[in-house]
């Protein structure tokens, strides 16, 4: 069952609130992550809550410290992969999880700041640890209206 969360802001459950929301689906074993936003940028924020929201509610993260993170591609659907991937290794080599993420797009570079903390493991209560972001089911697009969507499955 796909669970539908707020923009992460104020952390409603409302999918009327407009197209930024974050989600995770199922997919077998693994986890299924999509980002939806009114830009490309907007998608991979909160793709990347999604990544957070499998290990722990995002809104038990505080946003204390800031982490660089910078990816180019050859391709948007790539630069969403390696996005996931570049947060899943600042998250195991630092021990941290994220909860809020300022991501700028241009000509498929990606610049972004990652807030969060350090794990405490009785008041996030892990529930996975996030190996690594997959080709499987990845996506990047726009529809019509002007809203974007990102997704992949990750490994878990």
């Amino acid at each position: 069952m796909t669970k539908v969360r707020g923009d992460g802001a104020n952390g409603a459950d409302d999918r009327s609130a407009g197209p930024a929301r974050y989600e995770d689906f199922a997919h077998q074993a693994d986890a299924g992550i999509r980002g939806l936003g009114s830009s490309m940028a907007e998608a991979f924020s909160q793709a990347a809550m999604a990544l957070t929201a499998i290990v722990t509610d995002p809104a038990g993260v505080r946003a204390l410290a800031p982490v660089d993170v910078h990816c180019d591609a050859p391709d948007d659907v790539t630069l969403f992969v390696d996005w996931i991937n570049a947060l899943i290794f600042e998250m195991s080599v630092r021990k941290m999880l994220f909860s809020r993420f300022e991501v700028k797009i241009e000509r498929r570079r990606l610049s972004a700041i990652a807030w969060g903390e350090p794990v405490d493991r009785v008041r996030h209560e892990p529930a996975a640890e996030p190996k690594g972001a997959t080709f499987t089911q990845a996506l990047v697009r726009c529809d019509a209206a002007g809203h974007w969507i990102a997704q992949c499955v990750v490994d878990v």
